[in-house]
């Protein structure tokens, strides 16, 4: 078991379920509410409740239908398929805490250009309106709330009757084990990886996917994009882009080599995703801002340096880790920490702690681009509502409890070396202040 007994205390656990089981769903439909008939004011949708109260509240929550049903049904088919029948490299994971090494096909950039190619080619040629999918979002949205927990039931279940590798099994508790998760590598069949799809092919790519759907549903609207739509939408696809692009790094982060397939990971793959990540856009698609082309520009060139420097980060640790050290980091030899540790089974093992690059800067610098790029997309929402920057918020807190989270695991780890690692880059995340 090892894992989640560690981690988390079952009261802890209990909190963090019963509060994302009770406030995020709601969430979701306000954020979506407020966003879509709201004018993206959270006063106005305040004084609604205040005024109505539950019942309010439950007049505004979208029934699931037929329709909404549809969309994700087939969305998830034909992600489905890419997933399986794309061509893509074999790609190994790192070992797992049982000794596994599970084995992926790379695939996700050719599916994430088989997709938005298709979309657009469906709307292209009059096949289906992804206006359509924008007009019925709140019902989407409240599908895949409660699909998405069922979802979560059947990997519960799986996980008790048919698990996919010796990575899993049960903390004797049930509600821990249906929050954190049974199963590290689920699988259907021998080749269909279930985190990789709630992950990568579902959440992220439906946040490509919606990115496109808001400008479309602008431009049938208005019968032109504003610049701002058009920044906001270029910078969440070079992300997403960048994303693909490194989906296999991906496949070696906490998410995916650490975090179990629960609750708690998948259901926000799943329904978090689409809707928080994507707000921004949601917004603009009613308020259009016209930025003019300078400020746009500027903007834009800003966004795409701050997912360069994130990007770069990961390929600088990467390529030290790849050639063990004897590589360049910025023109030259890389300073670094030999450390080693003690594995489960008493072996001892080596790491190397690279101190130099944008890793000497602070222990986790890459999340500060990544908080700007976020930034970027969002502030051509400019500032005459706060909910557009949720995502911005949301995400800040996400990183810098990951980075806490981060740090705990290696302190554990690596002991005496690690101390060492924390006075040759003395700051966490922001260089010189924290």
């Amino acid at each position: 078991m090892g894992e989640s007994k560690t981690v988390h205390s079952p009261l802890v656990t209990y909190f963090s379920m019963l509060s994302l089981l009770s406030l995020c769903p709601p969430f979701v439909v306000l954020l979506w509410y407020t966003m879509v008939h709201a004018d993206g004011s959270v006063s106005q949708t305040f004084d609604y409740l205040k005024q109505h109260g539950l019942k309010g509240f439950i007049d505004i929550w979208p029934r699931p239908t037929a329709t909404a049903w549809k969309i994700i049904a087939c969305y998830a088919a034909f992600e489905a398929v890419l997933q399986l029948l794309l061509p893509g490299k074999r790609v190994e994971g790192p070992v797992s805490p049982a000794g596994n090494r599970p084995v992926y096909k790379a695939n996700g950039m050719a599916a994430y250009v088989v997709t938005l190619v298709s979309y657009l080619g469906i709307w292209w040629f009059g096949i289906f309106n992804p206006s359509l999918v924008y007009d019925h979002l709140g019902e989407i949205f409240s599908a895949l709330i409660f699909g998405s927990f069922i979802f979560c039931i059947f990997l519960y279940i799986k996980g008790h009757v048919a698990p996919s590798s010796t990575d899993s099994g049960s903390s004797g508790n049930i509600i821990i084990d249906f929050y954190w998760g049974m199963e590290l590598y689920p699988r259907i069949g021998k080749h269909f990886d279930i985190k990789v799809f709630t992950n990568c092919r579902f959440g992220m790519m439906s946040w490509a996917v919606l990115a496109v759907t808001y400008c479309i549903k602008q431009y049938e609207v208005n019968g032109r994009v504003a610049d701002s739509m058009l920044v906001n939408t270029t910078l969440m696809l070079v992300y997403v882009t960048k994303f693909f692009w490194w989906e296999s790094g991906y496949w070696n982060t906490m998410d995916i080599a650490h975090d179990r397939a629960g609750f708690y990971i998948c259901w926000g793959c799943l329904v978090w995703v689409p809707s928080i990540y994507t707000s921004p856009g949601m917004y603009l698609v009613n308020h259009p801002v016209n930025l003019g082309t300078q400020l746009a520009l500027y903007i834009l060139v800003a966004g795409i340096l701050c997912i360069y420097i994130n990007y770069d980060c990961d390929r600088q640790r990467q390529e030290f880790r790849r050639t063990n050290g004897k590589c360049l980091v910025w023109g030259k030899a890389p300073s670094k920490i030999v450390a080693s540790y003690t594995t489960t089974s008493g072996e001892t093992k080596n790491s190397l702690l690279l101190t130099s690059g944008w890793w000497g800067l602070s222990r986790h610098f890459h999340y500060v681009p990544e908080i700007l790029a976020a930034f970027f997309w969002t502030v051509p929402a400019l500032f005459n509502h706060f909910l557009p920057y949720f995502y911005v918020i949301f995400l800040t807190i996400l990183l810098f409890d990951r980075a806490k989270r981060d740090d705990d695991r290696c302190r554990s780890k690596y002991g005496k070396y690690w101390k060492l690692y924390c006075e040759k880059v003395p700051y966490r995340i922001i260089p010189g202040i924290y």
